[in-house]
């Protein structure tokens, strides 16, 4: 007994200067996309404030393709020791894993999970000229002109992809998706009215709105959001169960050390809510989350179950 005690002793005393030593080392945050867009943009705003706080450099690497999931991979494969961690959008987590076969990993056993940091409502936008001025005019001509209406997103298995079938699987409706290779491309034909409609990021589209150059109908929030009051949520519109965020998370190899996930949860949720970064975030769109792994660890079960739904029900391939 007295062996066994002393074991548990040295293991928990090793455990806690392993959590007081981290980092030894400079850490790296992989973004499984091209630098510039939502995620990385929080994946860099975080790490000067950690490498403050935790006294290592913190440094940003994009391994960008296959929809996020080759940065996924490598991160799955990496060492659990805290030097390697992926700040990824939904999609690698709870989208990906029903659209391509051969997945690399598991998105609920192979990570551990710190933190959902960021999360946005989408937006129901259309052109500036369009004769569309409510959600319901938008049903009333879907169910007029089937399949007719065209709607942009960002790519097959996209979010905004998915929130407009989920959108037509609750009006019984249909309309016709255009995929693009990114979100860039995609808002540039609905600025220039080549495409109907999409269901954009509020952050990606919300100065195009400001502006005037877009119209914004809905937003897919449980309720408004702060940088566009005036504009109605789904349900306030009349179509309800269309509740979709966006969202930012970070997540780790499988068997990070307790005390090194605990130590790299509560700097990482306490640099998205400094002052200045929170700002950064909340003017365009962006609310922080900052959760705890359980509570993120119940979040991407439901987001799993929800959009494999929303996929065969669909019948959605990225074929």
């Amino acid at each position: 007994m007295k062996k066994l005690l002393g074991a548990l002793a040295i293991g928990m005393a090793a455990c806690l200067a392993h959590a007081q030593e981290w980092p030894q080392k400079p850490v790296t945050l992989v973004v499984p996309f091209p630098a510039g867009g939502s995620t990385d943009m929080v994946a860099r705003a975080i790490t000067p404030k950690l490498t403050e706080k935790l006294g290592q450099p913190f440094l940003v690497d994009n391994k960008a393709g296959a929809t996020g999931t080759i940065g996924a991979t490598f991160v799955k494969r990496a060492p659990a020791d805290g030097s390697t961690f992926l700040v990824t959008s939904l999609g690698p987590l709870v989208i990906a894993p029903h659209l391509i076969k051969g997945l690399q990993y598991d998105p609920l056993k192979d990570f551990d999970l710190i933190t959902v940091a960021v999360q946005a409502p989408n937006v129901l936008v259309v052109p500036a000229g369009s004769p569309h001025k409510t959600v319901a005019d938008v049903i009333a001509y879907e169910k007029k002109n089937t399949g007719k209406m065209t709607f942009a997103s960002s790519g097959n298995g996209s979010s905004d992809h998915l929130t407009a079938e989920l959108f037509w699987q609750q009006t019984g409706t249909t309309g016709l998706h255009v995929p693009y290779k990114g979100g860039a491309p995609a808002i540039t034909d609905l600025l220039g009215a080549q495409v109907d409609a999409s269901f954009q990021n509020v952050n990606a589209v919300f100065p195009h709105i400001k502006s005037g150059k877009l119209k914004a109908l809905a937003v897919t929030g449980e309720k408004r959001s702060p940088v566009l009051p005036e504009v109605p949520t789904m349900a306030e519109a009349g179509v309800k169960n269309v509740e979709v965020y966006s969202w930012q998370a970070i997540v780790a190899p499988k068997g990070l050390p307790p005390a090194v996930r605990a130590k790299a949860s509560e700097a990482m949720v306490a640099a998205l809510n400094e002052p200045a970064v929170k700002q950064q975030f909340t003017a365009i769109g962006l609310e922080v989350v900052g959760n705890t792994p359980a509570q993120f660890a119940t979040f991407q079960k439901q987001e799993f179950d929800r959009w494999k739904k929303v996929i065969e029900t669909g019948k959605i391939t990225i074929d």
